[in-house]
């Protein structure tokens, strides 16, 4: 998802590690490998920025989402001496496979390639100061917006419910890394092409693990007819996860540093 603002890029109340995800586009697995290696102060020090880049403001020949990432890179690079590179190691992983071969679950459907799809949100004004965007859903209880997992509000009070629309079985693996820690980086060795609707739900084993926004009742945190995640996976989506070894790309942090003043 991305939303334009002409040539301005504006961010209010970040950590560092949030403009480093956007500047190199680092989900899931890449940010379980990435933080473990960056100091403290770079997940709890916030920083405003404020830029303009070359381009008319109206819209019309202004930066696209990833000319914005390499200009952020230059930033990190300028303002706080940061500089990664890329390795490829071989890791244990949880691999999604489809428990019967050549069936997906209920709750896993191909993407329709004919129905709308928006994938921009507006930016937040006087005018317009709720994104409700992400609480409206389509037919089916898939949310509206597309390209992105988000929480839900659950059929059972204290489960939480995951559902997203237009993405591959590769990004739904690393987002799911990214939510729940499992141990090991979750892949997708499904063999599945193409992009998926799917909803997912499931007790989680703490209230913490509850996704943002969506709130369990103090007396119902527990619910002991809920499926675990791998029952819900299997059950809801047709996949498994499978201990496997596997190379990927991790980012190794080369040097970063406090900045320097404005």
């Amino acid at each position: 998802m991305y939303t334009e603002n002409g040539s301005l890029f504006s961010a209010t109340n970040f950590p560092l590690v949030t403009y480093i995800a956007f500047a190199y586009n680092l989900v899931g697995n890449q940010l379980h490998f990435l933080v473990p290696q960056l100091p403290g102060w770079v997940m709890t020090d916030r920083f405003d920025i404020q830029a303009r880049a070359a381009g008319n403001p109206t819209g019309a020949g202004s930066p696209s989402k990833d000319q914005m990432r390499l200009m952020m890179r230059s930033l990190l690079a300028d303002r706080f001496k940061f500089a990664i590179h890329i390795e490829e190691r071989e890791v244990p992983v949880l691999a999604f496979v489809l428990t019967k071969p050549d069936k997906t679950g209920p709750q896993l459907q191909i993407h329709p390639a004919d129905v709308p799809c928006q994938t921009s949100v507006e930016p937040t004004s006087a005018v317009n100061p709720v994104r409700d965007v992400f609480s409206q859903s389509i037919p089916g209880g898939f949310p509206a917006i597309c390209n992105s997992i988000l929480g839900i509000p659950p059929s059972v009070v204290g489960r939480l419910r995951l559902a997203g629309r237009n993405v591959t079985i590769g990004f739904m693996a690393d987002m799911l890394s990214q939510r729940l820690d499992l141990g090991r980086p979750m892949i997708d060795a499904t063999g599945l092409t193409g992009t998926f609707d799917f909803i997912l739900e499931y007790m989680p084993e703490s209230p913490g693990s509850l996704a943002p926004g969506v709130n369990a009742a103090p007396d119902s945190s527990v619910d002991p007819d809920g499926p675990t995640f791998q029952q819900a996976l299997s059950d809801q989506l047709g996949l498994e996860l499978e201990s496997r070894r596997s190379p990927m790309e991790v980012v190794v942090v080369d040097h970063i540093q406090h900045p320097s003043q404005n």
